[in-house]
Formats: C-alpha cells, sequence, structure tokens
C-alpha cells in the first residue's frame, strides 16, 4: 500500500464537490479505501434510535466520509500539492508550491 499524502491533523481544503472551497481539519483517514473525514465537511442527517449514549434518540448531523483526491493539503495559508523526499535517511513530505518540508 502507498503512503498517503494527507494525514490525521492536516488542515485540507475541499476542492470539488457540494463543499468545494470549505477547509477543516482532518478527523479520521481511511487509507483502504482513500476517504478521509474533514471536520465541517460533507455533512449528513442521520436518525438515530433510543441508547445508552443518547438515551433519547433523534435527528443528528455528522461528517462523512469523502474521497481524498477531493481535498488539497493548506500550508501556511496556501493550498498545495505534496511531493515526499529522502532527508538525513528519512522519508518526509514536502510542499511542491514552496519546496518546504511539512513534517
Amino acid at each position: 500500500m502507498s503512503m498517503l499524502k494527507i494525514k490525521k491533523g492536516d488542515t485540507v481544503k475541499v476542492i470539488a464537490g457540494k463543499d468545494k472551497n470549505k477547509e477543516g481539519k482532518v478527523i479520521s483517514v481511511d487509507a483502504k479505501n482513500s476517504k478521509v473525514v474533514v471536520e465541517g465537511v460533507n455533512m449528513i442527517t442521520k436518525h438515530t434510535k433510543p441508547s445508552a449514549a443518547n438515551p433519547n434518540g433523534g435527528i443528528v448531523q455528522k461528517e462523512a466520509p469523502i474521497d481524498i483526491s477531493n481535498v488539497m493539503l493548506v500550508f501556511k495559508g496556501k493550498t498545495t500539492r505534496v511531493g515526499f523526499k529522502v532527508e538525513n535517511d528519512k522519508k518526509v513530505r514536502f510542499a511542491k508550491a514552496t519546496g518546504e518540508v511539512i513534517d
């Protein structure tokens, strides 16, 4: 499996779909299906039954996964593509727009 360019905790911008141009923090990454869940993006309405955690049940708004190809990393306020390079015998991500190392 290839290494993904988006990680949990990254700030991303949606570049396609109904939530285009929205920004948010990545909550989770599903590498197997190439999906990400972004805070406040792709909100769905879910009808829940009463349970121990939610005794009343009702209608809940929550984020749904979106394809990883529809988001772009935001680095220092600008969207950028992500590349990989080896620095000091360690593989690191870098911003293709500026050439700076991300992490």
